[in-house]
């Protein structure tokens, strides 16, 4: 069959249609033939699992190629798709997209991409991906840049745990896999339509520089930039605003399309969602006192965009 693409997935907890071997290419070829590529469903089957083998080929022109070959072609080292074919990378949305245009698979690495990049999410987290994904509005109050407006550097260094110090070589693929997945998060902000995002932060969020102060200032930068999209309104909470309910921990509302509001709260240490409708009216009421009391987006990206020309050189 002309065209046919051939993946070999390995899943800890469920293995997906096994191409190598076990009737491998007759099972795609049997999908092919029933209608094109498997369902939504059946790749949600292995959202749990780990993706930890993504090799591409085709029955044509690109089949059989070794690493060398494939680096050669697509200008990736061959070390680095060593280590995506061999589960020790997770690697990013585009070089997923970049293999699945090599070879003319659709987004099918990145549909198991979507699904593998779950897995680096601590299991306290998946009740909250879980709202995030499907949120039509969230209110946010911060006191720390939120992961959905980081920059890839400034996640890179708070995940390191950066404070002067430089993170260990032993949790550097880790703290890669955690950047992938917090970048992924942030493409919807840029669905149609893109949720209502109201983001409070703390003024000791746009204050706590990282080391890099260029790292800094481009952060500072996105935050701007973010606090002029259409689907965002940026505040910023400024310490004359004094003590607050909100001031301990960071909060989370969301709404879906139905239902009721659910709120998540997260301190040092511990994440809980809550969906008592008298404990997330509580949060609702405490959210509106703080925003009251917050600089008005407009205000916010002028303190925002003073302190940018403040921190550079």
């Amino acid at each position: 069959m002309r065209g046919t693409v051939v993946i070999t997935l390995r899943l800890s907890t469920v293995t997906v249609c096994p191409y190598a071997g076990e009737g491998g290419r007759d099972c795609l070829a049997g999908r092919q033939r029933e209608g094109g590529w498997p369902s939504t469903r059946w790749w949600r089957a292995s959202r749990r699992g780990r993706l930890s083998d993504g090799r591409c080929g085709s029955s044509g022109e690109k089949a059989g190629k070794s690493l060398g070959q494939l680096a050669e072609e697509t200008s990736y080292d061959k070390s680095y798709l060593y280590r995506l074919e061999t589960g020790e990378r997770l690697s990013k949305r585009a070089v997923m997209e970049d293999l699945d245009r090599y070879h003319g698979s659709g987004d099918l690495l990145v549909g198991l991409w979507s699904d593998a990049r779950r897995e680096v999410i601590k299991d306290r987290y998946r009740g909250f991906m879980g709202l995030e994904e499907t949120a039509r509005v969230m209110w946010l109050f911060q006191l720390r840049v939120p992961g959905l407006l980081q920059t890839e550097d400034y996640a890179r260094a708070v995940l390191s745990g950066l404070s002067g110090t430089r993170a260990t070589s032993g949790n550097g693929a880790e703290v890669e896999e955690q950047v992938a997945a917090r970048m992924g998060r942030q493409e919807l902000l840029y669905r149609q339509p893109a949720p209502s995002v109201r983001v409070i932060l703390d003024e000791g969020a746009v204050r706590r520089p990282v080391p890099d102060a260029k790292v800094w200032a481009d952060q500072l930068s996105h935050l701007v930039a973010a606090s002029e999209m259409p689907s965002v309104a940026l505040q910023v909470l400024p310490y004359a605003a004094g003590v607050h309910d909100l001031m301990d921990s960071h909060l989370w509302i969301f709404w879906q399309r139905t239902g009721d509001p659910v709120a998540y709260v997260e301190g040092s240490g511990f994440g809980e969602v809550i969906d008592d409708p008298d404990k997330v009216l509580a949060f609702r009421l405490s959210y509106d006192l703080v925003r009251d009391a917050a600089l008005t987006p407009a205000e916010s990206t002028a303190f925002i965009k003073r302190l940018l020309e403040e921190c550079r050189p």
